[in-house]
């Protein structure tokens, strides 16, 4: 699949998007919503360009997933696989990661997207105070996620 073209307002950062499986969401938001979900969240720590990819799945992959990378049984929601943890990085386009989403495990698909996106730039709700969260539902309420 061919990675999507940066809205307009978002063209001066280069974060590159690639979504995979999107049959298996038909409810998934526009290619320029996923652009500009995956952006925002990671701009939000001061990334600005890069690579990620989404992949939607279905139950019986985020379980297997969900078995092998975190020893929990059943499926899940989201799941996120960074790549290029470092944050102090050469100038090179960064290489971020993969983000695994369940659709059938899924309230809302643009909360998924930016939950996983903040996983792979780093954030973590299981070890801080509630900034992830929190972030994560001001990004949400941006005009701009729409």
């Amino acid at each position: 699949m061919q990675p999507i073209a940066a809205a307009p307002e978002l063209r001066c950062a280069m974060l590159e998007v690639e979504v995979f499986a999107a049959d298996l969401a038909p409810e998934a938001p526009s290619p320029a919503t996923v652009q500009r979900l995956c952006a925002l969240a990671a701009a939000a720590v001061g990334v600005k360009d890069g690579h990620l990819a989404i992949e939607y799945v279905d139950d019986q992959r985020i379980a297997q997933l969900n078995a092998e990378h975190r020893g929990k049984s059943g499926p899940t929601d989201v799941l996120s696989f960074p790549i290029d943890g470092a944050t102090e990085h050469d100038g090179s386009p960064r290489e971020l990661g993969d983000v695994v989403i369940c659709p059938e495990h899924t309230v809302d698909l643009r909360e998924a997207i930016v939950h996983g996106v903040l996983h792979l730039v780093g954030l973590d709700h299981e070890t801080d105070n509630g900034e992830m969260l929190a972030l994560q539902a001001e990004l949400l309420a941006d005009r701009r996620s729409r």
